[in-house]
């Protein structure tokens, strides 16, 4: 009996998987090539547009990113005057804040991105899209389930007993 083996084509995981990794590839490329940030610091500078501020770790637990890859990342848009780590008051946090242009980069590369969003759905009419999203956040949802699985222990072998 032969044991079985992941068919790539038809493993939902890998497929989800590799469509990531080709999307923020492309993605990271084209941001430096034309923006001079890469892909981690578009979602650190999205995530900061649609708040007022974020803590480090607010942002590593939005998109489940390394606490290291994020303190470097802010620390390169810092550098380039896209955000600020300031003091909460009363509180020993430090807040991430988008400056002014920051804003702006923000601004000119959220062009760039939903062209990207709109060519990847192209294939798709409006109902499939709106399927797609509500999928999308299903399987999201789902992850933590899907981690908590363990490996499973071999079966104990059901012999018969004889009396």
């Amino acid at each position: 009996m032969t044991k079985p083996v992941i068919n790539h084509g038809r493993y939902v995981p890998a497929l989800i998987n590799f469509l990531g990794n080709k999307l923020a590839a492309g993605a990271s490329s084209a941001y430096r090539r034309e923006f001079g940030v890469g892909v981690t610091e578009w979602r650190i500078l999205s995530k900061l547009a649609s708040e007022d501020a974020c803590t480090a770790q607010q942002i590593c637990q939005y998109f489940d990113l390394d606490k290291g890859l994020v303190s470097r990342t802010l620390k390169s848009l810092v550098d380039n005057g896209s955000v600020t780590v300031t003091d909460l008051a009363g509180d020993n946090r430090r807040v991430v804040i988008l400056t002014k242009s920051g804003r702006a980069l923000h601004d000119r590369i959220i062009e760039l991105a939903l062209d990207r969003e709109r060519v990847l759905l192209d294939c798709l009419d409006e109902k499939e899209v709106e399927k797609l999203i509500d999928m999308l956040g299903r399987l999201l949802a789902q992850a933590p389930a899907v981690n908590a699985v363990q490996v499973r222990k071999p079966a104990a072998s059901k012999r018969k007993t004889t009396a």
